[in-house]
């Protein structure tokens, strides 16, 4: 079938999200044990006794990583934790993962194997099988693709789309330290390229840079919540930057929200190296993206159990739809938000 150029909308002007908004509105759901399709962290299938789970991700070379500065036992794992994260931000557990790689012959089976040992560690760590996938031939870079399958309690699926007003906004860990990695990283780079007389140095920026290049999906606080009796009234894993993904929940929800600067969790490390490289750490936290930490909302009356996990911070409030979405600054002052995260299709 020929393109008609003439009435030809580019991908860039959509982008990523626009156009899975897109493809929403012209894919139909034909079976009834489709609960949930495109338009969430995962799509739901109805087992009867249970929800299963399946997401999967794309991981290109040259887009989403560089072989210049990345370990392939590293990117192994990232390439699984990546997609754990998803189950994660279903409030399901992960079970089981199929791989799908390309490969061009510049890459030898040891190298393959190392590749291998980075996701059958993630395997590992967070008790899920390989189960299977498929390998080809690449003539544009590795390729990995993989599809992970878990599993959710039918009344303790957390969607996008349960925000209510008034409900507080959570976040784990901290944020934006895999950005500030990356930029170590592509410093490091840029001065090995223009003197490969001097040897890349990163020197006190150890945790940044395993931010990056060994993200960890966030199951234990899955763990810690259930253990209070908590359960997200929304959720989302932190992938392409907080401001995108509250964009995501608020859309989904039909609400708006208010978070607070001075809430943000933000590493030490992270504020010091942003401050050095005259970035914005606020910045980082809000766009930066690949941090994999669990964003999601709770009812207020939470509030005295989630104070009992560590590393859970209580970022702001989820408000009426017709407030928007905006920062107060750590002068009191409201700034609306932008999600100006990562899109694979506008790079």
């Amino acid at each position: 079938m020929f393109e008609n150029k003439m009435n030809r909308t580019e991908l860039s002007e959509l982008g990523e999200f626009g156009l899975i908004r897109h493809l929403k509105t012209i894919i139909p759901v034909r079976n009834a044990s489709t609960v949930k399709g495109i338009g969430d962290d995962c799509a739901v299938i109805d087992r009867e006794s249970h929800f299963e789970l399946v997401t999967c991700d794309l991981l290109m070379e040259g887009v989403h990583f560089d072989l210049s500065y990345y370990p392939l036992k590293h990117l192994g794992y990232k390439s699984v934790m990546v997609n754990l994260s998803d189950i994660y931000a279903m409030n399901g557990t992960p079970q089981q993962i199929v791989v799908g790689i390309g490969i061009s012959n510049r890459f030898s089976l040891e190298a393959i194997e190392e590749l291998y040992e980075g996701m059958l560690l993630a395997c590992e760590r967070h008790q899920v099988d390989l189960v299977g996938g498929d390998t080809t031939s690449s003539h544009s870079g590795l390729v990995i693709s993989i599809t992970a399958i878990g599993s959710v309690a039918k009344d303790q699926i957390a969607y996008r789309s349960g925000a209510g007003e008034n409900d507080l906004i959570c976040v784990t860990g901290d944020l934006g330290g895999a950005y500030m990695g990356l930029q170590v990283l592509n410093r490091e780079k840029q001065i090995f390229l223009d003197n490969p007389n001097i040897q890349p140095d990163l020197s006190g920026t150890d945790y940044v840079v395993e931010r990056q290049l060994k993200p960890e999906a966030r199951g234990e606080f899955i763990a810690a919540l259930k253990a209070e009796s908590i359960h997200p009234t929304s959720m989302i894993d932190v992938s392409d930057g907080l401001a995108s993904e509250l964009f995501h929940i608020c859309t989904a929800s039909n609400k708006g929200c208010r978070i607070y600067e001075d809430k943000l969790p933000i590493d030490f490390e992270t504020a010091t190296l942003a401050g050095e490289m005259n970035i914005n750490p606020t910045i980082a936290a809000l766009s930066g993206g690949e941090d994999y930490e669990l964003l999601f909302t709770i009812k207020q009356s939470d509030f005295n159990k989630i104070k009992l996990i560590k590393q859970i911070a209580v970022i702001g409030h989820i408000t009426a739809s017709e407030a928007g979405l905006a920062l107060i600054d750590k002068s009191g002052h409201e700034t609306p938000l932008k999600a100006q995260g990562w899109d694979g299709l506008k790079q």
